[in-house]
């Protein structure tokens, strides 16, 4: 093992022991923002730990059969040393590989809750039917990870799906497994509005932000322009007859959020200032990103046909993802929310991409 890995794991396995000691202590069941902190820093770096100390007793059975096979004579006690060695290394290598991927940096934002805003860009109503479609395929997705939906806002399309929908999802490492999903997702099929049989082409946007805290970024209450309005489309009884929908403008930088799901004025300006505050820290970040000109941008664009990270070939059964080059021909699984094997394929590239990027400032 590199000296240099051996010393983050070392200080990997301190760090963990140094947090049990802390959550050992009585003191800490009383600070109840420390206590949530330390068991949050301890689920990251579980992992690590495990399977480091998994490495140090292959590494200790090798150690064992090595001083073994320098003092026994007998065949059948050399042979099994060997292969108890033999074993051993073999473990210690496969652990080796392993940590260079959980020694990786990780991204501070990868186990929070994100907002997501899919619109129909270019093609029309059947680019608004299409972002309809996303928009259940990632519900269908969030079903088979246990993660929970929250519509935030929505403009219904003309002849269905939307021309605009954004909504929150809640759970488990949410960020970190649709946080390449931002870009402009093309369509190529014959919509149901085309009488012809002809083979359209159109574009949805979909764009990922991770859910911002207060603590996350700073937002003058003097910067916002807070509108009310009447509530439009399907929405119950509250629709058009009291200003319960919100309008919030971030005047520095010009993002305008909306939100008419709840029927009280007060839950919409909450959930609009829960999307104001992922959007102003959305575009900071990405400013702070450009200036990166060697990390995967994945960015949503403008809903331009060239701007495209992914096809979805109806005739075919395909989809590529054109950032990767990869492509599978399940297309009916993937809008019924099969999208496992294109997120890991865009995990496993970024994972690479690190690796190569650490090489080569080291």
């Amino acid at each position: 093992m590199e000296e240099s890995m051996r010393k983050r794991l070392d200080a990997t396995l301190e760090r963990f022991e140094e947090i049990d000691r802390e959550l050992s202590s009585p003191e800490i069941a009383e600070d109840v923002a420390k206590l949530t902190s330390l068991s949050k820093e301890r689920a990251g770096l579980e992992e690590a730990y495990n399977k480091y100390k998994e490495y140090l007793k292959y590494e200790q059975t090798s150690k064992d059969a090595l001083e073994l096979l320098e003092t026994v004579n007998e065949a059948d006690m050399v042979e099994l040393a060997k292969e108890e060695r033999k074993d051993a290394l073999n473990n210690m290598e496969r652990l080796e590989d392993e940590f260079k991927i959980l020694l990786l940096p990780k991204d501070p934002n990868d186990d929070k809750n994100i907002i997501v805003e899919i619109r129909g860009a270019v093609g029309g109503d059947e680019a608004n039917i299409f972002a309809g479609d996303l928009m259940r395929m990632y519900v269908k997705y969030a079903e088979t990870q246990g993660w929970k939906i929250q519509l935030l806002d929505a403009a219904l399309g003309a002849s269905g799906g939307y021309s605009y929908v954004s909504f929150m999802v809640k759970g488990e490492n949410v960020y970190s497994k649709l946080k390449f999903e931002s870009g402009g997702h093309r369509v190529q099929r014959v919509p149901k509005t085309e009488a012809a049989g002809r083979i359209h082409t159109s574009i949805a946007t979909v764009l990922v932000m991770p859910e911002a805290q207060e603590v996350d970024v700073k937002i003058n209450p003097n910067d916002l322009k807070i509108d009310t309005y009447h509530s439009q489309g399907a929405g119950g009884q509250n629709v058009n007859k009291t200003e319960s929908a919100v309008r919030i403008t971030h005047i520095p930088t010009g993002l305008v959020v909306a939100c008419q799901t709840e029927k009280a004025q007060l839950q919409n300006k909450e959930i609009a200032m829960q999307m104001i505050r992922a959007k102003v820290f959305a575009y900071f970040q990405e400013q702070e990103d450009a200036k990166r000109a060697n990390e995967i941008k994945l960015k949503v664009g403008t809903g331009e046909r060239s701007e495209k990270i992914r096809t979805y070939n109806y005739p075919q059964n395909r989809v590529t993802d054109h950032r990767i080059g990869f492509t599978t021909q399940k297309l009916d699984r993937v809008m019924e929310g099969d999208l496992d094997e294109i997120i890991d394929a865009l995990i496993h590239f970024d994972q690479e991409q690190k690796m190569l990027e650490g090489k080569s400032n080291a």
